[in-house]
């Protein structure tokens, strides 16, 4: 990623620019993603989860990838975190109480950490990051848009079906939660609801 990120000006005359910019997407990823794992506050949490996501964004767009940069604003900082921040504010008692872990939900969250991140650290090291079997110059130097995103989503033949299998599924949570919030109304609204 670093390699893809110093390469990534034109000719290389944006001098120490796109290394400064990586530092500082990655330490606005990292910190505060430190944050959310070690805040007590819920809404704390989700405040620096909304910095980690755009800084996750900054990276995107260091490495060309507009169109994901965008969907992860959108989708995520815009949409899905905005939607939490309302939810723990809506229907906490408190939204700014705390939450704390017990020593084994603490135990089990560090070995899954564990499980995970040995792997991916061993992939990152096993990786050769160079720039080899990346086409720069020519005219295969195109890289796809938005349009050749859109044909294999809807291809038949492409992601079609996945794609339509995930809309199923996101109603089907969507249903299943609206289902689980009505379930959990006292039986006093209910009453006061019908009359």
């Amino acid at each position: 990623m670093v390699a893809a990120v110093a390469g990534s000006g034109a000719a290389g005359d944006y001098g120490p620019l796109p290394w400064v910019l990586f530092v500082l997407f990655a330490l606005m990823a990292v910190g505060p993603a430190f944050a959310v794992a070690f805040s007590r506050n819920i809404v704390r949490g989700a405040v620096s989860l909304l910095f980690s996501l755009i800084g996750v964004s900054g990276l995107y767009f260091l490495l060309h990838a507009e169109f994901l940069a965008a969907v992860q604003l959108v989708v995520y900082v815009g949409g899905t975190l905005i939607l939490m921040i309302f939810g723990i504010m809506l229907t906490a008692k408190s939204p700014g109480a705390g939450y704390g872990a017990s020593r084994g939900e603490v135990l089990w969250g560090t070995l899954v950490a564990l499980a995970l991140a040995l792997p991916l650290g061993w992939l990152v090291l096993a990786t050769s990051w160079g720039t080899r079997g990346l086409v720069t110059t020519g005219a295969a130097a195109t890289r796809p848009t938005v349009e050749d995103l859109g044909m294999a989503l809807l291809d038949p033949h492409g992601f079609l079906l996945p794609f339509e299998v995930l809309s199923v599924l996101l109603l089907a949570v969507m249903i299943g939660a609206a289902y689980l919030a009505k379930a959990r109304r006292p039986a006093k609204s209910a009453a006061a609801a019908q009359v």
